[in-house]
């Protein structure tokens, strides 16, 4: 079916007014599919800036760029106005390097990162890789949010590869330099028993603060205090202390923070905060708590002028 002529006027003028368009399902910070997923952490890694279009926030773009580039599937990528690809290429581009050069850009770091593999965890590992048969290596994945993944992978003479206790560990280029110093271990204690990955390049863990130092160290201009529940519940019960909301506009401004600045997050129990600390966690905060028991805790540890719900 032709594409409507007003449908290729908008996808046109869009690809006129940015140079490196990405067409996805979701937006970079929430991709709502696996490929898109990939496209941005391929693009997150070059640092370039790029335009994204979340086709399932418009039907129209969604079947329409399809039919535009005649390409069948999303997400899809767009350099200078021209068509690159969807997820698998654009991964390969990224792993080559081409990817840099498509974008006018300087050429990936292709060092392979020093890693660490305890001799526990390589006699595993070895012998997983052996039973794999010839021709098998140790794929070692670091997502954006640091989160590490293993897994049998042929060999690739073209990846980024070093060798450890006797291992090839081969990587993307975003995940090599996210694994710099990284250790891999086999531990059998009250972690449980399995393989352990610990990164010094990931952000500090959420702490645990209790809402008596929390109380304290926000009087005194030390912490911020944010309080993720809704207005209905914060005009239930809140605290006598200066603290934000998540409404949109307080959200932007925490957000916008520097990344050193030290947050405390506070819900009815502590759970919604939790969540809330690890998203503030993998937008690159580092100095961040979680209040422990809520304002429930707070009312009876801190301030019992605070009333319970």
């Amino acid at each position: 079916m032709p594409l409507d002529p007003a449908l290729h006027t908008r996808i046109q003028t869009l690809l006129n007014d940015h140079q490196v368009v990405l067409f996805m399902k979701g937006e970079p910070r929430a991709p709502q599919c696996g490929f898109s997923a990939k496209a941005v952490a391929a693009l997150g890694a070059t640092g370039v800036e790029y335009q994204h279009v979340n086709v399932l926030a418009d039907p129209e773009i969604r079947e329409g760029i399809k039919e535009y580039g005649q390409w069948p599937t999303i997400p899809q990528l767009y350099i200078g106005g021209e068509l690159v690809g969807g997820s698998d290429i654009i991964e390969q581009m990224a792993n080559s390097g081409d990817l840099h050069t498509a974008l006018g850009m300087p050429a990936p770091d292709r060092t392979p990162p020093s890693i660490t593999i305890t001799p526990a965890a390589a006699q595993m590992l070895g012998d997983a890789v052996r039973n794999a048969g010839d021709g098998y290596a140790l794929q070692v994945e670091v997502d954006p949010r640091f989160n590490a993944k293993l897994q049998l992978a042929p060999v690739d003479a073209d990846a980024i590869a070093t060798e450890a206790a006797g291992l090839r560990v081969q990587f993307d280029i975003a995940g090599a330099q996210r694994a710099r110093g990284l250790t891999i271990d086999w531990v059998d204690d009250e972690r449980g028993r399995g393989l352990v990955i610990e990164n010094p390049n990931a952000p500090p863990k959420v702490a645990t603060i209790t809402p008596a130092e929390a109380a304290e160290r926000t009087a005194s201009g030390d912490l911020t205090l944010v309080d993720v529940r809704p207005p209905e519940e914060r005009a239930e019960a809140s605290v006598n202390v200066p603290f934000s909301a998540l409404d949109d506009d307080a959200r932007r401004h925490l957000e916008a923070l520097p990344k050193d600045t030290a947050l405390a997050f506070l819900c009815h129990h502590g759970r919604r905060s939790a969540e809330v600390a690890e998203h503030f966690r993998n937008l690159g905060f580092t100095r961040l708590h979680n209040v422990q028991g809520g304002i429930d805790a707070w009312s009876e540890q801190a301030d019992t002028k605070v009333p319970k719900y």
